[in-house]
């Protein structure tokens, strides 16, 4: 990946880090946006010249734009992005307020929605670029308790393939990566709040979800994410990469 530079949403902690650093080991400068913007430039600094942190709340066009400007004016303008910033909401429809709702969609598709719409343009007329976007197995098959979280990103889904659709003759690929359970702070969070006292039984029950028995590791994600962000994947646009441990494979 060098002479890219990409733009990573979510990218202070779990699999936006993951893949950020993936894509500095490959040779590309990127931009670290989060929300928290202190633990962003904490690893930002950490990576040197190669690269920079902007606050970013992606439901917000408005900082959303602040944020590339900030980017431009650093002379990072972006040619890949990586939409990874999400929230998740556990529960049935009957579990679930009209807030909650809001919330998942503010974030999960509005945040992809605007990062897209204010770098597609410049991307397009420097001649092409390409757009990753973090969807999910929720994306691809209904799962219990994910009702918000599965409607959010079975619409991300289908926003990028209409993106690349749509914006293929002008050099744009984009893409999306479903994964099942990957290992996170945030599943260890939610663990230990959701789970009090009975953690480590819940752990190898969320990973014996994946048929070969454990969950997917951030930089298993970045993997995939350099793959598909280098020229490397010319011939792939349109496409879901499933990465779930065998969760999809049948019985």
């Amino acid at each position: 990946m060098q002479g890219k530079t990409a733009l990573v949403t979510g990218a202070a902690t779990g699999i936006g880090l993951a893949i950020s650093q993936a894509f500095l080991r490959e040779g590309a400068r990127v931009i670290f946006a989060d929300l928290d913007g202190p633990r962003a430039a904490a690893q930002a600094q950490k990576a040197g010249a190669a690269a920079l942190s902007v606050t970013m709340d992606v439901g917000s066009a408005a900082s959303v734009t602040e944020g590339l400007a900030q980017a431009e004016r650093a002379q990072f303008v972006p040619d890949v992005i990586v939409n990874n910033a999400g929230v998740i909401h556990v529960g049935t429809i009957l579990q679930a307020e009209l807030a909650d709702l809001q919330r998942v969609f503010r974030v999960n598709v509005e945040g992809v929605f605007n990062v897209t719409k204010a770098t597609l343009p410049g991307m397009i007329a420097r001649g092409g670029g390409v757009i990753l976007t973090m969807a999910s197995l929720a994306s691809l098959t209904a799962m219990h308790d994910r009702f918000a979280y599965s409607a959010s990103k079975a619409a991300v889904m289908m926003m990028t393939r209409s993106v690349a659709l749509d914006f293929v003759k002008q050099g744009i690929r984009a893409n999306c990566i479903c994964p099942a359970r990957v290992h996170t702070e945030m599943v260890d969070g939610y663990l230990k709040t959701a789970y009090a006292g009975r953690e480590e039984e819940t752990f190898r029950r969320f990973s014996d979800y994946q048929p070969v028995g454990r969950m997917i590791k951030p930089e298993e994600i970045g993997h995939l994410a350099v793959y598909l962000c280098s020229d490397e994947s010319q011939m792939v646009t349109g496409a879901s990469y499933l990465i779930d441990g065998g969760v999809m494979m049948g019985v």
